[in-house]
């Protein structure tokens, strides 16, 4: 029997581990990423696809790929990344290294390979669910390796909004004009419960629970202990828990360390900081920093990250609660619709190369979202779960633009109410209000 370590086996075993690319078709839904992938590869040797475990990574690089490797699974692929890469590397391109931190070394590979082959571009494309340690042996990819990030489905690409309110288009002040898409709040909280997750597309808020609260239990149980050093799975859990009561807010590693440790008393600030390390590593953490931008008052501002999980449904399942305690509960509710607009703003606007921040200032005026282009321009976000709200987010809107220094910053690009129910149109004073259920990129 021949041992995994000779390479006549590694190349008897290759037509196993190559899978070839598909078209776009069957049951994929065209994610806002397809569209950046393409773009990527044109300009660069290979993308690194990342993003958390089960957000469509693999599906969106096969609708390219002509050649797969799928290195978390298959010792043979593993074992060529060692002893044989150039048996890898004579594949049809583009060539897809699925879960391509199970093998670190093929970061390095990939590089000299993209260094081999100029100017020739998209030929590799790496996607990962993990994000290794950095050592030396991993050089960095500037200039070789373009880096695309992936999240679950927002609800334009689940197909639960309509899209007809653009946010590129309000950064270009297009008219603002959509029916209520009728889209309600029961509706809305099983899509916060069931999540932007590809494979949960069509099923029922229960069937989607219990998948959750597996994706939870194999996050604890399997995938932060492969980062390395143990960690307690009980304690991640109610760091979980705690950052789920805590999303969209401003949770202090003090509050949560009190969480987890319990009546045993608060676990350290070093725990603390190691189990939030290894949820950012997996990105199932991802928070909104601070903007500080020139203002008019001297109040001074809030500098803290607002805590978010990177899909609603992840803080629903670790909370273990369903859909009649969300609707019994609006209030809280509305916190967890707000991470469901962060979640879609972040997937719409990323192509325009925006990023996402929040505002709040020591008197406790603040903004949930602020959209920031690479260009300068800018823009300001009010979530509210009740339209009858709309009055006063858009009041505080127009105070806070008031405070900020535009001489220095700019004027807002736009500043906008995004709710439930709602027609979308550009009031009087300016502002936007748009159904969430109408947002779109």
């Amino acid at each position: 029997m021949c041992s995994p370590k000779d390479i006549g086996y590694a190349h008897w075993r290759l037509e196993n581990m190559i899978t070839p690319g598909v078209a776009m078709v069957g049951n994929y839904l065209p994610r806002i990423a397809d569209g950046e992938l393409q773009r990527r590869m044109s300009s660069s040797g290979a993308v690194l696809i990342e993003g958390p475990k089960a957000s469509g990574k693999t599906e969106t690089a096969v609708q390219l790929a002509a050649t797969r490797f799928t290195l978390d699974t298959d010792a043979a692929a593993r074992t060529a990344v060692r002893t044989a890469p150039e048996l890898l590397f004579a594949q049809p391109t583009p060539i897809l290294f699925d879960e391509w931190q199970a093998v670190p070394q093929i970061w390095n590979l990939v590089r000299h390979e993209v260094d081999s082959r100029s100017p020739q571009r998209g030929q590799f494309i790496l996607a990962g669910s993990a994000t290794p340690n950095d050592d030396a042996l991993r050089h960095s990819g500037a200039g070789r390796i373009a880096t695309l990030r992936m999240r679950p489905m927002s609800l334009y690409e689940s197909q639960h909004s309509s899209g007809e309110v653009s946010l590129s288009g309000l950064f270009d002040g297009d008219r603002v004009a959509a029916l209520d898409p009728g889209v309600t709040i029961t509706q809305l909280i099983e899509r916060i419960v069931v999540g932007g997750w590809p494979t949960l597309i069509g099923a029922n808020a229960g069937d989607a629970s219990e998948w959750v609260r597996d994706y939870i239990t194999q996050i604890i149980e399997v995938d932060i202990q492969d980062l390395g050093s143990r960690r307690e799975p009980e304690n991640v859990r109610r760091l979980l828990a705690s950052l789920a009561r805590g999303v969209g807010t401003e949770l202090s590693v003090k509050a949560m360390a009190a969480d987890v440790g319990g009546q045993d008393g608060p676990a350290s600030r070093n725990t603390i900081g190691a189990y939030l390390q290894a949820l950012n590593r997996l990105m199932i953490t991802e928070d909104v920093p601070a903007w500080a931008p020139h203002m008019r008052s001297a109040t001074p501002l809030r500098a803290s990250a607002t805590r978010y999980l990177c899909d609603p449904s992840l803080a629903v399942a670790a909370l273990g609660v369903g859909p009649r305690q969300l609707l019994a509960d609006l209030n809280a509710t509305g916190l967890l619709l707000e991470s469901l607009v962060v979640r879609d703003v972040r997937a719409y606007v990323q192509p325009l190369g925006g990023t996402l921040h929040h505002w709040r200032d020591n008197n406790g005026h603040e903004v949930d979202i602020i959209i920031t282009l690479r260009d300068g321009r800018w823009a300001g976000l009010e979530v509210k779960m009740n339209p009858d709200d709309v009055d006063a987010a858009a009041a505080s809107l127009t105070r806070f633009a008031n405070k900020v220094n535009t001489d220095k910053t700019g004027e807002p690009a736009f500043l906008a109410v995004i709710t439930t129910r709602a027609t979308a149109h550009r009031r009087d004073d300016g502002i936007v209000v748009a159904p969430i259920a109408a947002l779109g990129p």
